[in-house]
């Protein structure tokens, strides 16, 4: 049986500023949108609040219908802003019982050369159990294999063609972009008993998740049952400040706290895996790397690299799995229980759907990707075999 994770980074649709290819203005614009809804739901908005949300307005270039070229604002009822004919414009809502709405960002469809190549490496990777991060939702992931692994599908001779997944869960998480972690099975491997933790909070009353951990029980053809948790921690992005560290600390502690739980009630088949955002030394991630007895895959001995070019001066083995493969890329994980580590009969990285670079080609990509927007995703597949 094989298991694997996959941010596949949005299969259709994404928030239009990642297109930018600007992280500055990316950052910019994703923290104005997030403090725009945060004074939205103040109970009253003093001149403070008001210049600020005018502020946020002229920087996210909201017109006069308050749509941008990367974010609008969703009303609903009642009205936030009046646009003089002579003068600037003025927030009339006194607070939010004034009006009811909210900010959001603009999507643009995702490369359809792009999409496709997540199709090729979900269909070459083959996996039973699949872990999709960063996905929409759950009519996604079951559209996504109706129309796109079905039609990469057609690519192979009759008698090669991969097996359908039949089984698809998917629940909404925390992130305000609507990106969060799913689940997809093949035929003989049923999703069962389901646990979110959406909801848990740190000793502050602060979410501890930036999405979900969620618990999925999926039982195999064998009958036995496997936990899967599928992950996504806290992003880097815009900068790896103490928040950041000690969020994605919070979420290995909690992360922890559940692979434990389930192994005191006598489940040893427990899977933990997905985008944990940091390196293995980081500190951020030893409650789970360092305070369990989960193993990482990628250090077992069968773990294969596959074709890896390294560049001189970069000293991994070829384990990293986001971006060119760098030595501060290693942030896509498997870890594994003790009973399940022992079963382990081959692992390693699918890369063929990133971008290789060019100095020199790092690994060889499907014929469809000859340019960087192209790539099914910034980060390299994992999977594990299991007897």
């Amino acid at each position: 049986m094989k298991i694997a994770a996959f941010n596949v980074e949005n299969l259709f649709d994404r928030p239009k500023v990642f297109n930018e290819g600007d992280a500055a203005l990316t950052q910019a614009t994703i923290k104005a949108v997030a403090e725009l809804n945060s004074i939205f739901q103040e109970d009253e908005y003093g001149d403070a609040q008001k210049v600020r949300i005018l502020e946020l307005v002229e920087q996210l270039e909201l017109d006069e219908r308050e749509e941008g070229p990367l974010a609008f604002i969703r009303r609903i009822r009642g009205t936030l802003l009046r646009r003089p004919r002579d003068g600037d414009p003025e927030v009339v809502a006194g607070g939010k019982a004034d009006w009811v709405g909210w900010a959001e960002l603009k999507t643009a469809p995702v490369d359809a050369i792009a999409v496709l190549n997540t199709g090729r490496v979900i269909r070459d990777v083959d996996a039973h159990i699949l872990a999709v991060i960063e996905a929409e939702d759950r009519v996604s992931l079951k559209t996504f294999d109706q129309f796109v692994l079905d039609r990469v599908n057609d690519e192979l001779p009759e008698g090669e063609r991969k097996a359908p997944y039949t089984g698809a869960m998917f629940i909404d998480g925390n992130d305000g972009r609507g990106i969060d972690v799913g689940l997809m099975t093949k035929e003989g491997c049923d999703i069962g008993d389901m646990r979110s933790h959406v909801n848990d909070v740190d000793g502050t009353g602060q979410v501890i998740y930036s999405r979900d951990c969620p618990e999925y029980a999926v039982t195999t053809p064998t009958g036995e049952r496997v936990w899967v948790l599928p992950n996504h921690f806290k992003s880097k992005f815009g900068g790896n400040d103490p928040t950041s560290v000690a969020k994605r600390e919070a979420q290995a502690t909690r992360t922890a706290e559940i692979y434990q739980h389930l192994r005191e009630c006598g489940q040893d088949n427990v899977v933990v895996l997905g985008d944990f955002n940091d390196t293995p030394e980081s500190s951020a991630l030893q409650p789970l790397l360092g305070g369990t007895d989960l193993r990482d895959v990628s250090a077992h001995p069968k773990f294969e690299v596959g074709e890896f070019n390294v560049p001189q001066g970069n000293n991994n083995r070829g384990i990293r799995t986001f971006g060119l493969g760098n030595d501060n890329q290693k942030i896509d994980y498997i870890l594994l229980s003790p009973a399940l580590f022992e079963r382990v009969t081959s692992a390693g990285l699918w890369r063929k759907g990133a971008w290789p670079g060019s100095r020199p080609q790092r690994w060889e990509v499907y014929e469809q990707l000859t340019e960087e927007v192209h790539a099914a995703s910034d980060h390299h597949a994992i999977w594990t075999n299991l007897d």
